[in-house]
């Protein structure tokens, strides 16, 4: 047996990050991997992902270069090259933070699976492993619905999607929320054909309708059928490729595509953990249980990451590390409870949100405030002919605090931060309204939406602006 002051299983973005921290701190620490170093985001999610977002975008602008005084003869998509320019970036990442974690005194890298055998003891391999802090950091991966027919087709995940080199003639999406919406534009833009087959009555069930039927219409506008109340419930081979069968409000019940996306949703990567050996709690999904400060049902044992239900995102990831390391190792008690929720979706044009939404907000009964303007009364949205979207800010009336915002408009995911930071800092609305903001920027209308805040009680809920 190898013991350590700390060990941590996974390498996605908060494992790297408290390892460096514990053995900058002098701790003898062991950090495993059992596959690819990175995770989620560095190898199938937000960078590759958005290596092929950006890629889809120039496609985009190349074929409305006439919009803009261009003139473009021939435009076709090379996938092979997209493809090869994705992994070029995610393969950067990831062989620097390998190099960085093997690198690092104080630290040694076990590639293997890990399994705990006690509260106190990991195998790893043939080795047995030791410590009395134990940090989970094992992610989550695409949920593969028991479908019939599932085992007879070659579905896709957002995993074997990073595969993908060829440009498939009909690509059908089962999901429309983050993973199907990203996906199936991008690949409308690269010239499929594309099926967005979703259950609810509406496309990202989490948002308000104004914002779900907002980007309905930008994907009805590229080409791409939607299909709302449409509950897939079967797959089989055709010789096309795919017949998904679907229980559906409207229109046929079957769709034919060449390829088939599953777009259904995530599960956490604890089944094969022997958590149960630990006595480590979970919920009935397989989350692992954790308090304010990330420990689980187990002293000496934390949960970070996707694993734990408490975040599903990079950024909520890496700040599950920035919650430990404070606790264990700056005398700062920080908590889960203290950060604002914020999050984007990476369409074009993006959307960000932070706080809560309107529907979340009228729900409180507060006294509520509402600012809102169409992206086509945006100068800087305007200029680059993308007008897609708005801007709505949420206030209470009372302590004059922002509740939230959604913000689906040409550089949305990096405007929402103006929002977010206010919120961090417990700010009254006042002190950007009377902000002066750069033109011509998304931006610079914040402080004007503020200034023309309207109860809610006067303006129909979710009503598009």
């Amino acid at each position: 047996m190898t013991n350590y002051e700390a060990i941590i299983i996974g390498t996605g973005q908060a494992g790297p990050f408290l390892a460096g921290r514990l053995a900058g701190a002098g701790r003898k620490v062991a950090i495993i991997e059992r596959k690819f170093f990175g995770g989620t985001c560095v190898n199938t999610g937000c960078i590759p992902t958005k290596a092929m977002v950006a890629s889809a975008y120039v496609a985009h602008v190349a074929q409305r270069a006439n919009d803009y005084g261009v003139v473009v003869n021939a435009i076709s998509t090379d996938m092979k090259a997209v493809k090869a320019r994705k992994d070029a970036i995610s393969g950067e990442s990831r062989i620097g933070l390998e190099t960085w974690l093997k690198g690092m005194r104080n630290c040694t890298v076990y590639e293997s699976h890990a399994r705990f055998e006690s509260p106190k003891e990991i195998r790893v391999g043939s080795e047995l492993l030791s410590s009395d802090l134990i940090f989970i950091n094992v992610g989550g991966r695409a949920v593969v619905p028991p479908l019939p027919g599932v085992d007879k087709v070659p579905f896709l995940t957002n995993s074997s999607m990073m595969d993908v080199d060829f440009l498939p003639k009909h690509l059908v999406i089962v999901g429309g929320s983050y993973v199907g919406l990203e996906f199936g534009q991008m690949f409308r833009r690269f010239g499929s054909e594309v099926t967005i087959l979703e259950m609810a009555p509406h496309l990202i069930r989490r948002e308000d309708e104004d914002v779900s039927e907002a980007i309905e219409t930008i994907m009805g506008q590229e080409g791409i059928n939607v299909r709302l109340n449409s509950k897939c419930i079967g797959l089989s081979p055709h010789s096309d490729g795919v017949r998904v069968t679907a229980d559906c409000a409207e229109g046929s019940p079957e769709v034919i595509g060449s390829r088939v996306l599953l777009a259904v949703g995530r599960r956490p990567n604890t089944d094969d953990l022997g958590l149960e050996k630990a006595g480590v709690a979970t919920d009935q999904r397989g989350y692992i249980d954790v308090d304010e400060q990330l420990r689980t049902s187990v002293p000496g044992i934390w949960a970070l990451g996707d694993c734990n239900g408490r975040g599903a995102f990079t950024h909520t990831a890496y700040n599950d590390y920035e919650i430990v390391a404070a606790n264990l190792l700056d005398g700062d008690s920080r908590r889960v409870s203290d950060r604002v929720t914020g999050y984007n979706l990476y369409t074009d044009p993006p959307f960000g949100r932070v706080g809560l939404t309107e529907t979340e907000a009228r729900r409180s009964a507060r006294n509520l405030l509402i600012g809102q303007r169409p992206m086509t009364r945006v100068g800087r949205a305007v200029e680059k002919g993308e007008t897609n979207g708005f801007i709505k800010i949420l206030v209470d009336g009372d302590s004059k605090q922002i509740l939230g915002a959604a913000i689906l408009g040409t550089g949305g995911d990096e405007v929402i931060h103006c929002i977010l930071d206010l919120m961090y800092a417990k700010a009254e609305y006042t002190v950007m309204k009377r902000a002066m903001h750069i033109h011509p920027t998304g931006a610079e209308l914040l402080p004007t939406i503020l200034g023309e805040l309207k109860p809610a009680t006067s303006m129909a809920s979710n009503a598009p602006p």
